[in-house]
């Protein structure tokens, strides 16, 4: 097996996986992915394969800012279309779409190190590799794992309770 071709089976699931979950789009994340992959193929020597590869996925999101804006418009359109829906047609899945959905904009309401940060760390990253990515400091790095881990608990609750309380209103 060459080089080339353990690293895409080392990394690529992983990568993939992240950037779907950092993008909220399969299609794009496998383009990002691909985009890394052909870079990484340009350097004669890569010396932290994982840190390199996820710091330049990163890159690559962050370079694509205008699609990101978007594909943002995009999901709070469905989520407001499914608000819609769901006052209509109750149903499970629909809160299941809804939660998810809550969970995202809870997500993307995070400043962009603590977004990153745990979608690295949810991909198996450590502290090290965190920190390199991040341009941290390691002993930083359990920081702002978990003001990034409390943020984002206040910002679902506070979704969880706004939606409850749109619930309210319109049964009255």
């Amino acid at each position: 097996m060459s080089d080339t071709e353990r690293l895409f089976t080392t990394y690529h699931a992983a990568l993939v996986r992240y950037l779907t979950r950092r993008l909220g789009d399969r299609d794009w994340a496998e383009d990002i992915a691909q985009e890394t992959f052909v870079r990484a193929l340009r350097q004669e020597h890569l010396v932290n394969e994982r840190s390199w590869l996820f710091a330049v996925a990163s890159n690559l999101v962050r370079d694509a800012g205008r699609k990101a804006i978007r594909h943002r418009r995009h999901l709070e359109l469905l989520a407001a279309e499914q608000r819609e829906a769901h006052v209509e047609a109750p149903d499970t899945a629909l809160e299941r779409a809804q939660d998810a959905a809550d969970a995202r904009h809870a997500l993307d309401t995070l400043a962009e190190r603590d977004r990153q940060a745990l979608l690295l760390r949810e991909e198996g990253l450590d502290y090290p590799e965190l920190a390199e990515i991040l341009g941290i400091a390691v002993g930083s790095v359990g920081t702002t794992l978990s003001r990034a881990r409390r943020r984002l608990a206040e910002s679902h609750e506070a979704q969880t309770a706004a939606r409850a309380q749109r619930g309210h209103h319109a049964a009255s």
